[in-house]
C-alpha cells in the first residue's frame, strides 16, 4: 500500500496573515447575529428597511472603490504600500464598532457604514495581494484551506457567543470586543513588516491559479 505523507509547512508571512484574518473575522463574527437587532432597537426609526439600506450601502461602496484602489496599488512595484493600506484599513475598521456606540439615527448609521466600506476596500485586496505573493509554492491549496478553516471556526464560535453576550451584557460589551479583536488583527501584522518588499522591488510570484472564490472579512 502506498503511504501518503503530509508535510505541513507554512511560511511566517502567511501564518501571521492568517492570524490577522482570523482575529478580524472572529471579531466581526460577534456582530453578525445581532446587527439587525441593534438597528431596530437602538437606532431611532430603525427598521428592517434601514438594516437593508445600511448593509447594501456597505457592499456597494466597497465594491465600487475596491477595484480602483487595487489597480492603483498594482501600479506601484513592491508591496510596502499594500502593507500600509492593509494596516490603515484594519485600524479604521477597528474604530467602526466604537462608532456604533455613539450613533442613534439612520443617517449616522449610513455614514459609519460608508467609512466602514472604504476601510474594508483597503483591506480585502491588499491582504489578498500580500498573501498571494508569499503563499507557499506547491502548497497553495493547503494555505488557502488553513485560512478558510481557521476563519470558519473563529467566525462560528464568535457568532454563537455574540447573541449570548448581548443578552447578558448589552451591545456595548460586544462592540468593544469587536473593536479589540480588529485592533489585534493590526498588531499581529507587525512582525511581518521586515519581510515586506519595499517600493521598487517586485517579488517573484509562484505560478498558480486564482482561487475560484474569495471570502469577505470584516462584514456583518
Amino acid at each position: 500500500m502506498r503511504r501518503i505523507s503530509v508535510k505541513v509547512s507554512i511560511n511566517k508571512v502567511v501564518k501571521f496573515l492568517i492570524a490577522s484574518d482570523v482575529a478580524l473575522s472572529a471579531g466581526w463574527g460577534f456582530i453578525a447575529p445581532i446587527f439587525a437587532v441593534f438597528v431596530t432597537e437602538q437606532i431611532e426609526g430603525g427598521s428592517v428597511a434601514v438594516v437593508g439600506i445600511a448593509t447594501g450601502m456597505y457592499w456597494v461602496v466597497k465594491s465600487v472603490v475596491q477595484p480602483f484602489l487595487a489597480k492603483y496599488l498594482d501600479g506601484n512595484h513592491g508591496e510596502i504600500d499594500d502593507f500600509y493600506f492593509l494596516v490603515g484599513g484594519l485600524f479604521v475598521s477597528g474604530l467602526i464598532p466604537l462608532g456604533y456606540l455613539f450613533i442613534n439615527t439612520a443617517w449616522q448609521l449610513y455614514a459609519v457604514e460608508f467609512i466602514h466600506a472604504i476601510a474594508m476596500a483597503c483591506v480585502i485586496p491588499t491582504w489578498a495581494a500580500v498573501f498571494t505573493r508569499h503563499i507557499d509554492k506547491g502548497e497553495e491549496a493547503f494555505d488557502w484551506s488553513i485560512d478558510s478553516t481557521a476563519l470558519g471556526f473563529g467566525a462560528g464560535i464568535a457568532g454563537i457567543l455574540g447573541g449570548v453576550l448581548v443578552e447578558a451584557f448589552g451591545f456595548e460589551v460586544v462592540f468593544l470586543l469587536v473593536s479589540a479583536f480588529t485592533m489585534l488583527s493590526v498588531v499581529v501584522l507587525f512582525p511581518i513588516r521586515p519581510l515586506i518588499a519595499p517600493k521598487g522591488h517586485r517579488l517573484v510570484r509562484p505560478a498558480m491559479k486564482k482561487p475560484p472564490f474569495t471570502h469577505e472579512k470584516g462584514a456583518f
